[in-house]
């Protein structure tokens, strides 16, 4: 079975639409690079909507009826959307559920140190990635300083064109016999990862009250504390800017949460423009989809639910994770203020409840044949992907989807003229991965991983097709529409 690309059967009008679609992805994409922006921009765009929060509601005591749309942040890292259908919440809801956090190296908690004339912060990198890719890369740095007094401050350095911009150094070639002998997961070290801030020392005054400057290096410097600066004067260099930009104390790294990515904007790819190269687009491109079903669908039947959460590139734990509470509780305040308030009414909402697990395949990459089974493999441009199962090996880890659901859903797209393809993710013996799809099947409930095949998958930039983009946001909109209740 072989499906022809999406751009086939596309009309002129369709093509516009899908470059239209594109256009707002690559704005996203370009705009929201951790799970805080991405969090902070879709209930901004959910507000817009028509949406409410429901925490005003929880507080005001009121209650939700059919057509209600309303949303809930968690800790400013995961967002869940709620569109009230016609039918009883206990009947179960259709759910789309996708990552919004991404592989990066994120600042250490004591990270400031100054080597060599060098200023550096050193890392620790998130999820996984090939440490060799990370060098040499413009890297930007975006995040958030919270100070004792409660304030925060949000940082981003390296997008805008007046901004500078940091990197991680690499051994020059001329040098490089010993570690060009080394395997990939080592020829870069996860502890060499640290970036480089600066590299100016710091002028300090030549004496108190004088109108001149000079540089003190330790030679020049008294004995005490002026001798300790003027050993560190680059880092002292970079502590000044600190303080003057962001107010910032060196001990204010002790509560910061700083992730490094890479800079620059996302772009349009090819000759043909028909592909989208960017950072973080695993799982961005699926949640961007997501939510964006989610504000266009109209007069649900089922009440529609999108899930955005954070950590699942280190197994969806934490707070902000999916295999917190959040989801559950924030479903039960749900139940409450339709009426429905009982331990099992939840219950049987969850287990009645159909679920798009929405997160990435991999794509078939011809320089790379040898690791993919090409009859069981995404390529880009042939539309939405479903994988039944992941998993490594024999399906281990895997949520494994029911066949009377893969038929349902089926139907569903013929009907509205989706393609949409099958995959596996690369040959059984070679690997495999993970997604939210099992932690949600713990509930009972139906559930498949779908959404969009990616090249170079975990790489700092990712490329994806346009068409796939489109088109598996109108799967998304048509399987809020017309999943119904099984069983």
């Amino acid at each position: 079975m072989e499906n022809k690309t999406v751009w086939e059967k596309y009309d002129r009008k369709m093509v516009e639409e899908c470059d239209a679609f594109g256009r707002d992805y690559i704005d996203f994409l370009s705009d929201c690079k951790t799970e805080r922006e991405c969090a902070d921009e879709i209930r901004k765009e959910a507000e817009a909507a028509g949406y409410t929060n429901l925490e005003q509601k929880i507080r005001e005591g009121g209650a939700l009826k059919p057509g209600d749309k309303v949303y809930r942040v968690n800790m400013g890292k995961s967002i869940l959307l709620y569109n009230i259908g016609k039918d009883p919440i206990e009947d179960g809801m259709n759910l789309l559920g996708a990552h919004i956090d991404s592989p990066r190296l994120d600042v250490k908690q004591n990270p400031l140190y100054e080597d060599g004339g060098f200023a550096y912060l050193d890392t620790h990198y998130y999820g996984g990635i090939k440490k060799y890719q990370w060098v040499t890369l413009p890297l930007a740095i975006h995040g958030v300083i919270c100070r004792k007094d409660g304030t925060k401050v949000p940082v981003r350095i390296g997008e805008d064109p007046g901004d500078p911009v940091f990197f991680v150094s690499d051994l020059l070639i001329h040098l490089a016999q010993e570690q060009m002998k080394r395997n990939g997961a080592t020829v870069v070290e996860g502890e060499a990862l640290d970036l480089i801030i600066g590299n100016r020392p710091l002028v300090f005054k030549e004496k108190e009250g004088s109108a001149s400057y000079k540089l003190m290096n330790s030679s020049d410097a008294p004995e005490g504390s002026a001798k300790k600066e003027a050993e560190n004067a680059v880092k002292q260099g970079v502590l000044d800017i600190l303080k003057k930009s962001y107010g910032m104390e060196e001990e204010d790294f002790y509560s910061a949460e700083l992730e490094i990515v890479p800079a620059g904007r996302a772009r349009e790819a090819g000759f043909d423009r028909s592909m989208i190269l960017s950072y973080g687009q695993d799982d961005r491109v699926c949640a961007f989809g997501s939510y964006r079903a989610m504000l266009e669908v109209r007069d649900v039947k089922r009440t529609a639910c999108c899930i955005l959460v954070d950590k699942e590139e280190i197994g969806s734990v934490g707070a902000t994770g999916m295999q917190s509470r959040f989801f559950e509780n924030t479903t039960a305040e749900v139940l409450h203020l339709l009426g429905t308030d009982s331990g099992l009414s939840l219950r049987r909402c969850l287990a009645n409840s159909n679920m798009l697990s929405s997160d990435v395949s991999s794509a078939y990459d011809p320089l790379y044949a040898s690791s993919f089974d090409k009859k069981n493999v995404a390529y880009l441009g042939r539309g939405m992907v479903f994988n039944k199962f992941t998993g490594a090996r024999g399906k281990s880890g895997s949520n494994d989807a029911n066949a009377e659901y893969i038929a349902h859903l089926r139907e569903i797209f013929d009907e509205e003229n989706v393609q949409f393809q099958f995959s596996e993710l690369g040959k059984v013996d070679l690997g495999g991965g993970g997604t939210i799809a099992y932690i949600l099947a713990l509930y009972g409930m139906n559930v498949i991983d779908s959404g969009v095949a990616v090249l170079s998958m975990h790489s700092p930039w990712e490329a994806t097709s346009k068409a796939d983009v489109f088109e598996t946001m109108r799967g998304y909109k048509a399987f809020l529409r017309k999943a119904v209740k099984l069983g």
